[in-house]
């Protein structure tokens, strides 16, 4: 199945170096390339990519806010922020806005296509550092909204396992259950934050803390 990419970043250098580092690459093609968040909003419907690469600092509408006005027109496009900030702060407001992934401009081929079949597969994907300092960030956070579900502790091993992006049968091996059982507390953890997949299972959990 061929893979459509389109990239949105107001500098020419970044489209150019991204449709350059994937040129050639098996099942994936570079069918747009915006250079402000209009351009994109006009053209993006007929090019009907399956990923778009968003660069949050855009001259016109600024990429977070954008993230929401396009998942809202267009729900089946799968967004992978593409940034220079390392701000967890500028993660959580993109992830809270819907979008499945997110990369920084320095990341490479093999990330860059690892990222995109992530997102496709329907789970979230951040890099290594920036996954790490969102699990570093959140046990300092303490407060609480009166709405945190209340997970049960294995519940919450399943879900930190999850969030690490460990499959099935390594969570089972880590905490020593059956595989049954992990896709059992999967379920009740969906059930329990009103989530429909993975993804929004662990978009939820950071927005109330649970991570």
């Amino acid at each position: 199945m061929m893979i459509k990419i389109a990239i949105t970043d107001d500098h020419p250098l970044v489209l150019k170096g991204i449709t350059s580092m994937l040129e050639g690459t098996p099942n994936i093609k570079v069918v747009g390339a915006y250079e402000n968040a209009m351009q994109t909003l006009e053209k993006i419907e007929n090019d009907s990519p399956d990923i778009l690469l968003l660069d949050i600092n855009l001259p016109d509408i600024n990429g977070i806010d954008l993230s929401k006005q396009l998942l809202k027109k267009f729900p089946e496009i799968k967004l992978i922020a593409l940034t220079n900030f390392e701000d967890v702060s500028y993660v959580k407001r993109m992830l809270k806005n819907g979008v499945h992934g997110y990369l920084l401009k320095n990341t490479d081929r093999l990330e860059l296509i690892k990222a995109m079949k992530t997102v496709l597969s329907g789970e979230l994907f951040l890099p290594d550092n920036i996954h790490a300092r969102l699990l570093n960030q959140a046990p300092n956070k303490t407060a609480d909204s009166g709405l945190k579900p209340n997970l049960t502790r294995r519940e919450q091993e399943v879900l930190v396992a999850i969030s690490e992006e460990l499959t099935t049968q390594e969570i089972s091996e880590k905490l020593f259950i059956s595989p049954k059982t992990v896709e059992t507390h999967r379920m009740n953890i969906m059930s329990k934050l009103g989530a429909k997949n993975s993804v929004g299972m662990i978009k939820i959990a950071m927005e109330k803390q649970l991570l």
